[in-house]
C-alpha cells in the first residue's frame, strides 16, 4: 500500500451489496464512519469502537470483519456486504432475518446487524451447527437485551430451513 498523507483525502472505491460506491476519505477515517456518514448506509452500528462488541460487523470480501477496526482506505477495491444487503429483494426478509423476527431475537436492535452479518457467514460455512457451536461463535458479540436464547433459537431455525431449502432445490 502506498504511503498516505495524514491530511490528504483519498478516493475509496467499493462494491457494497453488489453496487459500486465511491467517496473521499482521510487515511484515518474508519470504515464504519465512511459507510454511515459518507455513503449513508446506517445499518452498520458503532458500539465500542474497539472491536469487542461486534455491532459493526460486516463482510469484507466474503469474510466477517469489524468495520470499526478497518480504515476506509484499507477497504479500497473490496467487496463489502452490510446488513442492508441481506434481504433478497426489497420488502422481503432473508431466511435468517425472518427467523430473528419469528423468534423475537432482537429487542433494541443495536447488536442485531452485526450478529446477522456474522451468522449469515457462519451458516453458509457451517450449515448444521448445534446450540453450543452457535453460542461459541456468538461469543464475539455483545447483546444487552435478549439473553442470547432467542438469537440462538433463530440461528438454529434458520440453519434448519436453509438445509431444507438446499435439499429441496
Amino acid at each position: 500500500m502506498p504511503r498516505l498523507s495524514a491530511d490528504a483525502r483519498h478516493t475509496v472505491r467499493l462494491t457494497i451489496n453488489g453496487r459500486a460506491h465511491q467517496g473521499e476519505a482521510e487515511p484515518r477515517m474508519l470504515l464504519t464512519d465512511f459507510l454511515r456518514h459518507k455513503l449513508g448506509l446506517t445499518g452498520t452500528h458503532v458500539g465500542c469502537e474497539h472491536g469487542v462488541c461486534g455491532a459493526c460487523t460486516i463482510q469484507i470480501d466474503g469474510a466477517p470483519a469489524r468495520a470499526c477496526l478497518t480504515l476506509a482506505v484499507q477497504a479500497d477495491g473490496a467487496s463489502i456486504r452490510t446488513v442492508e444487503g441481506l434481504a433478497p429483494e426489497p420488502g422481503r426478509l432473508s431466511v435468517l432475518q425472518e427467523a430473528f423476527r419469528r423468534h423475537h431475537a432482537l429487542q433494541c436492535g443495536f447488536c442485531t446487524a452485526g450478529i446477522l452479518m456474522s451468522l449469515d457467514w457462519y451458516l453458509r460455512h457451517y450449515p448444521d451447527p448445534d446450540d453450543g457451536q452457535v453460542r461459541e461463535f456468538l461469543s464475539g458479540h455483545l447483546c444487552r437485551c435478549t439473553g442470547y436464547a432467542p438469537i440462538v433459537a433463530a440461528a438454529l431455525d434458520a440453519a434448519a430451513r436453509l438445509r431444507d431449502a438446499k435439499r429441496n432445490a
